[in-house]
């Protein structure tokens, strides 16, 4: 067992079955998938105590409350609660994305590790989808798995990831799902494509049975590519994944969730296809809206040497017609994120976690 570096005898105790970055960079060629099986179960408040443990010399969370969305709709089943978050890569926030306003010292992982996990505990998703894992068999599958998670992995065929020294290997999208309430029942790694290329942008879908209601619905998520200058290959990869969707889903017959981080603002071609698509999406966060139809102002804000970038680029799509938006939890106001933007020593990346609650419609076929 490696060492945790300037982590707590009780962080280390919790972590004591996971290998440390500097470990996993000296040693990629014989890196295994441990057997988290085989773990003890972690008790979530003991791991959140833990971390707070390693954070208490940095600000303490951010407050984020939940907005209330129900119109009256009851529910005969306990709601579905969905986090989506591109986690920021640590190689790419170390080594490539140059956060100018950022010092080094708020990136360093065996703290941002925790403020990451620290997100994740708070809001207890039943269903957790991220982005930019590059730290998935050290850190999350270990872990995640041992609270109760049944865990999956697709890494970028061609990662950025790996340019960076000491890497910790190639970032990928990964979907987490508690056992207790969801059963597998089908699992696709997609690798998406764009004028009939194959890109280095994946997603994974899922179909799932709720152990509560035994409804099936189909979870994905993914990551688009990134840049000004390639909406069209944007698009191309966003018809790419709805002709996946609409296959696993027999068109819309199984409700379907999407998280991602589509790098692509509302004004592009790629979100208006989904806007349109058959099967009959909605964005959740244009709930929040006064009027239900407008995004946030905002999913990430940066600075960069070329300027400020603030952008609305993350999604929750659903199927309108079989699910309903119970409740979203509410994005950082500005004077939050502060003048230095994100990330910063309160928050671990550079786009803000989405956080839905769902509710199986009572009659799934009544908008189709």
């Amino acid at each position: 067992v490696c060492s945790m570096g300037n982590s707590t005898s009780r962080l280390y105790s919790a972590l004591a079955k996971t290998l440390s970055s500097s470990a996993v960079s000296q040693h990629q060629d014989c890196l295994e998938q441990p057997d988290s099986a085989q773990l003890d179960p972690i008790d979530p408040k003991d791991l959140l105590e833990e971390c707070q443990i390693v954070l208490q010399k940095r600000p303490p969370r951010f407050q984020r409350d939940f907005v209330d969305l129900k119109k009256n709709a009851a529910s005969n089943h306990r709601p579905i609660r969905v986090m989506q978050w591109n986690i920021l890569a640590q190689a790419l926030g170390e080594g490539k994305d140059n956060f100018v306003q950022c010092p080094m010292e708020a990136l360093k992982w065996e703290e941002r590790k925790c403020l990451i996990l620290e997100e994740i505990l708070a809001y207890k998703p039943d269903i957790l989808c991220l982005q930019e894992v590059d730290h998935y068999f050290d850190t999350f599958e270990p872990l995640l798995s041992r609270l109760g998670y049944q865990c999956t992995f697709f890494p970028k065929p061609w990662s950025p990831c790996l340019d960076v020294e000491q890497n910790n290997g190639p970032d990928g999208c990964a979907l987490f799902f508690l056992k207790d309430r969801f059963e597998l029942i089908n699992s696709a790694n997609i690798r998406l494509t764009a004028m009939k290329l194959k890109t280095n942008q994946v997603a994974i879908a899922q179909t799932l049975k709720c152990n509560e209601t035994g409804r099936l619905f189909c979870i994905a998520v993914t990551h688009l590519k990134a840049r000004t200058g390639w909406e069209r290959f944007r698009s191309a990869q966003g018809c790419d994944l709805l002709q996946n969707l609409k296959s696993i889903t027999q068109g819309a017959k199984i409700p379907l969730i999407i998280c991602g981080d589509f790098n692509a603002e509302p004004t592009e071609e790629v979100y208006r296809e989904f806007s349109n698509s058959s099967l009959n999406l909605n964005s959740a966060y244009k709930l929040l809206s006064p009027d239900g139809q407008s995004e946030p102002p905002y999913t990430t804000w940066k600075i960069r040497p070329s300027g400020e970038c603030r952008h609305t680029l993350d999604y929750i799509w659903y199927s309108q017609h079989a699910l309903n938006v119970n409740s979203a939890l509410g994005l950082l106001t500005e004077e939050q994120i502060g003048p230095n933007r994100l990330p910063s020593f309160n928050y671990p990346s550079d786009h803000l976690s989405l956080v839905c609650d769902f509710s199986f419609n009572q009659d799934p076929d009544r908008l189709l």
